[in-house]
């Protein structure tokens, strides 16, 4: 078989293919009996089923598989009709209606019918997620970016009500704490006034406070899931305890769950569309030390995927009988990285906050350093091969947001910086001598002191932050400026550093919620605790960042013409890069160096919900793809996926 070919084909005729698989199926593993088996090995069990509250990839993996959403997507990122055969909004985009395919059934892990989907599965959700009795750590999605009616007044009375319970008092104005503190009357708000109505078995309606143009891309998150009501109140606090615990309607059932041992994801009988699930099940055995075993049980046969441990790495990629095997992984671009300056230092007098204050609110200091980055070189510290597929040269992705039928990052205000390299030796030259000049007259003193941590638990960061240190003090003079390396505490770092400002500068990342550029700037507005640019006392730093408050409020406010939209996203994200406010790095490596049997490019593809975790439309090969084929086949999809979006404009 050649795989290359395979690969290729598929990605080209993607193009014309609502999916990559079905498009034709390649040579796949089976049993025996005919079955096609997928094998893989574990190490974290999970400690939920219970996909109504999870947040965490490892619990809510199996709910992408064994529950469908109202939508999901094609291999390149279109939304596409799942359990909501078609939809509309109004023309403020404040309200949206779902039309519920019919005839989709709830079944038990034996496969048995249960009941009929209906909208109100959603409706049941919508009242779980948002009462906060039921702690679901994902319930901020009803409230974030698209912000459902009445949602978060429903959760913030029931967490009154729960604080009320847990402390033994009833509802009234004089309520204190164990402190003694007064508590606040939170006025009641009834479940059925949240803004998810079923205005009969199949038409389902959202009603938002704030138009949402995006509001599609967070219907795939685990706090949207459908859940059959009746169900959930006879399990109560057992509901996703096990898999007797749980109904389906997705591509599997969880046929076998024994923590531990083994789960098994065994195809849906009952499925709306089981045609397009080629995988018949999926065998994940529990072993404690997969990461060291799993190369060589794919070796011998015994599992179809494994990771490639960094120790390993080397000798593979040498040795002729397993160098066809190892391959990169698609770049996940749903976290983006970047170097964040901190305007507002609160650590010790010893790093000098003070003079670190003067120098981070002049320009020409930060673009000396943003300059002189040398990003891939830092970059080869994780990814020795090729650190450039993970540069990431604006702060929203490449490949994540797509409007008025191209990327985002191609919007003309972006596009020089896509197209370009921040990393500049002569102009980091240029940029420090300005600064030394501007600072010297201001009364600063050199070297400005620089302190970067990093969280000693995190594979790599030391050794990534020793190469920056090396380089940008070996181009702008250790005499200009000493950055200074720092361990930080391997537990509760987020808090005590990012989050409490103990830092100068450091390398910081953002996941995204929903497909929007709208989700990117939330690092970098009002009240964020990354950069704490709007703490600034600079009244230079303050009009900039007033100017860019202001334009991502203008972007914000558009909401019917995507190009419109897109276009004002882009100009405020050019502010933050143009003035070095934060210096765009990488995205993630996603699983990083693997053997695998899946074809990468087929699953559904969405850098945010659960897509990327669903097996459905993946079929299984007989090998592995070299780093060569993987190369190849990845630049293909790219390729394809820009045809597939213009065409969606036409």
């Amino acid at each position: 078989m050649n795989t290359t070919k395979k690969l290729i084909s598929l990605a080209l005729s993607g193009a014309m293919c609502v999916s990559l698989a079905a498009c034709g199926a390649g040579s796949e593993s089976t049993t025996a009996e005919g079955a096609t088996v997928y094998r893989t090995l574990y190490s974290s069990e999970v400690t939920t089923l219970n996909y109504l509250t999870t947040s965490l990839t490892n619990e809510y993996a199996i709910g992408a598989n064994v529950v469908d959403c109202l939508v999901e997507y094609d291999s390149y990122g279109n939304i596409i009709p799942s359990l909501a055969e078609s939809w509309e909004s109004n023309d403020d985009m404040t309200e949206w209606t779902f039309h519920i395919r019919q005839g989709v059934k709830w079944v038990d892990k034996d496969g048995n019918e249960v009941a009929d989907v209906t909208a109100n599965d959603w409706v049941s959700t919508a009242q779980y997620v948002n009462d906060a009795r039921n702690a679901a750590d994902n319930q901020y999605m009803y409230s974030t970016g698209a912000v459902v009616k009445n949602a978060q007044a429903y959760y913030d009375y029931t967490a009154y009500l729960l604080t009320l319970e847990t402390l033994g008092l009833a509802t009234g104005e004089n309520a204190v704490d164990d402190a003694g503190d007064p508590i606040e009357v939170v006025d009641p708000v009834d479940a059925d006034s949240i803004g998810v109505k079923a205005v009969d078995d199949y038409t389902l309606v959202y009603t938002l406070d704030q138009p949402c143009p995006f509001f599609l891309s967070v219907l795939s998150y685990t706090s949207y899931m459908p859940v059959y009501g009746p169900f959930l109140e006879e399990c109560g606090d057992q509901f996703g305890l096990d898999n007797e615990n749980l109904l389906y309607n997705g591509a599997y059932i969880l046929s076998s769950y024994l923590p531990q041992q083994e789960r098994v994801l065994t195809k849906n009988q009952s499925y709306w569309d089981k045609d397009n699930v080629f995988i018949d099940e999926i065998r994940q055995t529990y072993n404690a030390e997969a990461t060291n075993v799993s190369v060589s049980m794919y070796q011998s046969d015994e599992v179809d995927y494994a990771a490639v441990p960094s120790d390993l790495l080397d000798a593979m990629l040498a040795d002729e009988s397993t160098a066809n095997l190892v391959h990169g992984s698609r770049p996940d671009v749903s976290f983006s990285y970047f170097y964040s300056f901190n305007f507002d230092p609160q650590f010790d007098e010893q790093y000098e906050p003070e003079n670190w204050k003067l120098a981070v609110n002049n320009e020409n200091f930060r673009k000396a350093i943003m300059a002189a980055l040398d990003r891939v070189k830092a970059l080869t510290v994780s990814e020795p091969y090729n650190p450039s597929d993970l540069l990431n040269n604006t702060i929203t992705p490449a490949n994540f947001a797509v409007g008025g039928g191209k990327d985002y990052t191609q919007y003309d205000a972006l596009l020089s910086y896509t197209q370009g390299d921040s990393f500049d030796e002569a102009k980091a030259i240029e940029y420090r001598d300005a600064a030394k000049a501007e600072l010297t007259a201001e009364g600063a003193t050199f070297p400005v002191k620089v302190l970067m941590p990093y969280n000693p638990s995190t594979t790599n960061w030391d050794k990534e932050c020793q190469v920056v240190e090396q380089q940008i003090e070996g181009l702008l003079g250790s005499d200009f400026i000493d950055i200074i390396v720092q361990a930080g505490p391997e537990t509760g770092f987020l808090s005590a550093v990012r989050r409490g400002g103990d830092y100068a500068l450091m390398k910081c990342n953002w996941g995204a919620d929903y497909a929007d550029p709208q989700t990117w700037t939330e690092p970098f507005v009002a009240d964020n605790s990354y950069g704490f640019w709007d703490l600034s006392e600079d009244p230079e730093t303050q009009a900039l960042f007033a100017e860019y408050s202001a334009k991502v409020d203008e972007a914000k406010a558009i909401y019917d013409d995507d190009a419109a939209r897109y276009t004002a996203f882009a100009e405020a994200e050019a502010m933050i890069i143009e003035h070095a406010i934060a210096i765009p790095f990488s995205v993630s490596a996603g699983d990083g160096y693997i053997i695998s049997d899946l074809n990468p490019m087929e699953g559904e593809y969405a850098p945010y919900g659960v897509a990327l975790q669903r097996y459905k439309y993946q079929h299984l090969s007989d090998t592995s793809v070299s780093m060569e084929e993987f190369e190849t086949a990845y630049k293909e999809w790219e390729e394809a996926r820009a045809q597939a979006i213009a065409s969606t404009e036409e």
